[in-house]
């Protein structure tokens, strides 16, 4: 596979696929009416990851609904953080807590219940040949529900452009539901990240493309949230536009070589240079 190519799969087994614990990093904000579902679902579709709950001190009490989960359960972890401060700040200071623990794998999931914490093996496993894999609405098998019409021009609109600005050969760049090996992370620097709105996201998918690690991307099913209020506003919208042309103007389209510490540079590895 040539450097930087982006390859599909089909889900994995129940374990994680590298060695280490996993994190699941959920960021939320006002989410008091799914975020007991969603934390319960994710603890129970395996036991080989922990899951922190970064609330951006919520009116509707869901940092306390979090902490009275983290109570019951040893694998739950709540960051309070002051003030709503963008998506990107919370995932910057919920992936930089696990890393500053130690965690090998790292995963981000919606609070609203738009992505099935079933799935979550799936990612996590991936990692056994990915640095970074990304849960796809837009490969052969993944699927959205009861999404309007709209949102769904946007979103693959969306994509289309950012393929068309950047050469980044990824289906859904703007997916939420991911899951990084722990030094991807730590080569395209969490500090740097630009971006507060979705167009962390694509930032970081980007970044890690560029970078010279390898993506994957497996299918998901994408169901429209129930409860609740979306987030996008036209304010995140135009900020991914803007960046993404910013992103696409300045380069490159694409990157030189395998990243080092990719899976791609391991001994044995069918992508390996040499």
């Amino acid at each position: 596979m040539p450097v930087g190519a982006v390859a599909q799969r089909p889900p994995w087994r129940t374990d994680v696929g590298i060695a280490g614990r996993g994190l699941v990093v959920i960021p939320t904000y006002n989410e008091a009416a799914s975020i007991v579902a969603v934390v319960r679902g994710a603890l129970d579709a395996g036991d080989a990851y922990d899951v922190l709950v970064v609330d951006d001190a919520s009116p509707d009490g869901t940092g306390a609904l979090a902490d009275d989960l983290a109570t019951d359960s040893a694998r739950v972890h709540v960051l309070h953080r002051p003030a709503k401060d963008g998506l990107g700040a919370a995932y910057r200071a919920g992936l930089g807590w696990g890393l500053d623990r130690g965690f090998e794998a790292l995963a981000e999931m919606d609070a609203d219940g738009s992505h099935d914490p079933a799935d979550l093996p799936s990612l996590f496993h991936a990692l056994g040949g990915a640095d970074l894999v990304i849960g796809s609405r837009y490969v052969p098998g993944g699927h959205v529900v009861a999404w309007p019409w709209h949102r769904r021009v946007l979103s693959e609109g969306g994509n289309r452009y950012v393929h068309a600005l950047t050469g980044l050969h990824v289906r859904d760049a703007t997916s939420g539901f991911r899951a990084f090996r722990r030094p991807v992370l730590s080569a395209i620097g969490l500090a740097v990240i630009e971006s507060d709105g979705y167009a962390f996201q694509l930032e970081t998918a980007l970044r890690a493309w560029r970078a010279g690690f390898r993506l994957v991307e497996i299918p998901i099913t994408f169901t429209e949230r129930r409860e609740g209020t979306s987030k996008l506003s036209r304010t995140v919208v135009a900020e991914a536009v803007w960046r993404v042309t910013r992103w696409g103007l300045a380069g490159p389209r694409g990157p030189t070589q395998v990243h080092p510490a990719s899976v791609a540079a391991a001994p044995g590895a069918p992508d390996a240079p040499g």
